[in-house]
């Protein structure tokens, strides 16, 4: 990699009530035309993106080239889009259009790094923790840069970024937005508040840090789904017990897994909406107490005890989805709970919930619109490589990574950010996302779309050129040339 001391250039910026025009170049320094900001750097400088620089008098590509390998050198080199360069706007073929040979098929693979205003990240958190109300607005560094959207099964939903947060308000807003989605790209923690919820610490394939917490597992299910795993283990143990959860808390003798089980009735009376036998809603508020309520006292979801069924002596269980709250109560004559010694055998049950719960992640989920000109760097007829992708024929990856292609129009891709090589993500001053972006397909394919045939190069005359490093291709990632279902 060429090393350039720190610092950026000014960017000359062109007058918007002046007839567009190239700003005359200053002595001494080279434009950059990789992409429509036209940087005039310096000697010995960066360019706003810190991919290209001014070396002795020459615009240089800075970043290296990123290869993976499967197994051993012979068992195939893949040329990623991570230090590529782009052509955005793309009114030329992309920076590397590259033939290699696979399974004795000839293939093409055209890469670039896209520059990408229209894109997101969704970060999945896995906590039965209330972070924050659908809708409320997520911030960093105090500007608004996403939002709260909807919870899934055991775990919190962000988004964070997109085009009306890049570009859409004020300079500081998209500064900060594109700052965050460059750090979370590229596995790095980041710090986040919630409007009216948590302070948040989240980075790829960490456990998150919730008010300065660290998270320790996300939840075995709900209340309900709880007692349906175990309540044939505790059946003889205990004669109730309450599962606190912020969805749908459990009541094992009403639901019906003790019911089959041939567990009385308690006498037990919950405060909440009854949903169907055993099964509650909103016992409590949402927070970060017991099972994802704002309760840190389990007796307060109790309404009472029917005196015609309950009786002196009986065994209650209150446990939180994940096994992290637990406690345990006998009845007094008067049928109020009193905190008592747990058994060894119940415990051993509790401690089997937590034992059976995830650890709590962050995972990381690029989200962008590969649509417009970027194509133009492919093929002569964009709608054409659109059609191939939808059609199978063309395998798309993000740093060699496996990207899920939207169904519908465009080419909206998401991939894992765990995936993807290190420093796969930059930024330009727009502000904008810089991610690396792969075309795979026969070349046969390749030539019937309009491809830029003249721009293919055989890889290894690339390789003979290039400064690249190497990293081996993560064991989850399929090799990026070798899925059959798109081969022809």
């Amino acid at each position: 990699m060429n090393e350039l001391p720190a610092g950026h250039t000014r960017i000359d910026q062109v007058s918007e009530d002046v007839e567009p025009a190239l700003p005359r170049v200053v002595a001494g320094k080279v434009r950059c035309d990789a992409c429509p900001v036209l940087c005039q750097i310096s000697p010995g400088r960066s360019g706003a993106c810190d991919r290209w620089g001014n070396v002795a008098g020459k615009l240089t590509r800075l970043e290296s080239l990123v290869l993976t390998q499967a197994g051993e050198p012979a068992g195939g080199t893949f040329l990623t889009g991570v230090g590529a360069g782009t052509t955005y706007p793309d009114y030329k073929p992309a920076p590397f259009i590259v033939s290699s040979r696979h399974d004795d098929v000839d293939m093409v693979t055209v890469v670039t790094e896209g520059i990408f205003s229209y894109c997101s990240f969704k970060v999945k958190i896995d906590t039965d923790r209330h972070l924050g109300a659908e809708q409320s607005s997520i911030r960093h560094r105090g500007e608004i840069v996403g939002h709260v959207t909807t919870a899934e099964y055991g775990s919190q939903m962000l988004s964070i970024g997109g085009v009306h947060h890049l570009t859409g308000g004020s300079k500081k807003e998209g500064r900060a937005t594109c700052e965050l989605m460059a750090a979370l790209g590229n596995k790095q923690a980041v710090e986040v508040s919630i409007d009216g919820g948590a302070n948040l610490t989240i980075q790829a394939g960490a456990a998150p840090l919730v008010n300065g917490v660290p998270e320790q597992r996300m939840r075995v299910g709900c209340g309900s789904a709880t007692i349906g795993i175990f309540a044939q283990q505790w059946r003889g143990l205990v004669d109730e017990v309450v599962v606190v959860d912020d969805h749908i808390t459990g009541v094992l003798s009403e639901h019906q897994a003790g019911r089959y089980l041939g567990i009385p009735p308690s006498g037990i009376e919950l405060k909440g909406r009854r949903s169907t036998p055993g099964r509650y809603f909103k016992v409590a508020n949402p927070g970060v107490g017991w099972g994802g309520t704002d309760i840190q006292e389990p007796l307060s979801i109790i309404a009472g005890f029917d005196h015609s069924i309950s009786w002196h002596g009986m065994r209650l269980l209150m446990v939180s989805t994940t096994g992290e709250h637990a406690e345990y109560f006998v009845l007094d004559e008067a049928l109020r709970p009193q905190a008592a010694t747990m058994p060894d055998a119940l415990r051993t049950v509790v401690e089997r919930i937590a034992d059976n719960c995830e650890p709590a992640v962050a995972t990381v989920l690029f989200v962008a619109g590969a649509g417009g000109s970027l194509r133009a760097g492919v093929t002569e007829s964009p709608v054409e490589l659109t059609r191939a992708i939808k059609q199978g024929r063309v395998n798309v990856t993000c740093g060699g990574a496996p990207a899920y292609v939207w169904p519908g129009g465009g080419i909206t891709v998401m991939v894992d950010v765990a995936r993807m090589p290190e420093r796969s993500f930059g930024t330009v001053p727009t502000p904008a996302i810089v991610a690396p972006i792969e075309f795979t397909l026969s070349l046969d394919a390749f030539r019937d779309l309009g491809g830029h045939m003249a721009s293919v190069q055989p890889l290894a005359d690339v390789l003979a050129q290039q400064a690249e490093r190497i990293t081996r291709v993560p064991s989850v990632n399929p090799w990026p040339v070798g899925a059959k279902a798109w081969l022809g």
